[in-house]
């Protein structure tokens, strides 16, 4: 995605590293990238089903989908679940961009729990996030005690275990195929 490779290259800091990789080279990107000592890698995918999205679910320990509570999101969902399911990958679902006190995130998170796990971590729409990008920094560096660095903060420890637990998974499918 431009839009990250934007953010990272006004980042002043090292880290995270930003690996540029096309389609047919994931799968080896990602070998090699682990054998550097990389614990995670993320992929950054637009919001349309396509066969290169397919091909990167497939690479997947864990899918992420980001779910702005809207009912025009709400309906869109369901490609990306079935492609998932059909991958037989672990997901789950993050509210994004969502108003405070607003009747219509709690249904959007009682609508996703129906299709699945749903982050308790719910990401509001702060001006902090679209300031973040100007200069390459996360909400944990402009702000580490702020809302958003602690939605943040909520929602890596979420996702952390469940990539774990994706890892798991893996391996254990790997091992039966073997």
């Amino acid at each position: 995605q431009a839009s990250l490779a934007a953010w990272w290259n006004e980042r002043a800091a090292e880290t995270p590293a930003f690996a540029s990789v096309a389609l047919n080279e994931l799968s080896g990107k990602l070998e090699a990238l682990s054998k550097a000592g990389y614990a995670y890698a993320f992929i950054d995918t637009p919001p349309a089903i396509t066969e290169s999205i397919r091909a990167v679910v497939a690479q997947a320990d864990f899918v992420l989908i980001p779910t702005r509570p809207s009912p025009h999101d709400l309906r869109a969902v369901g490609s990306t679940v079935e492609l998932v399911a059909t991958a037989h990958r672990s997901f789950a679902f993050v509210v994004t961009q969502a108003k405070s006190n607003s009747r219509l995130t709690v249904q959007a998170m009682a609508a996703l729990s129906e299709h699945g796990v749903v982050a308790p971590s719910i990401v509001h729409d702060r001006v902090d996030y679209a300031a973040s990008m100007i200069d390459g920094r996360t909400v944990l560096e402009v702000d580490p005690k702020g809302r958003s660095a602690a939605e943040m903060s909520e929602l890596w420890s979420f996702v952390k275990a469940r990539i774990n637990e994706g890892k798991k998974a893996r391996k254990k499918e790997g091992k039966k195929n073997a």
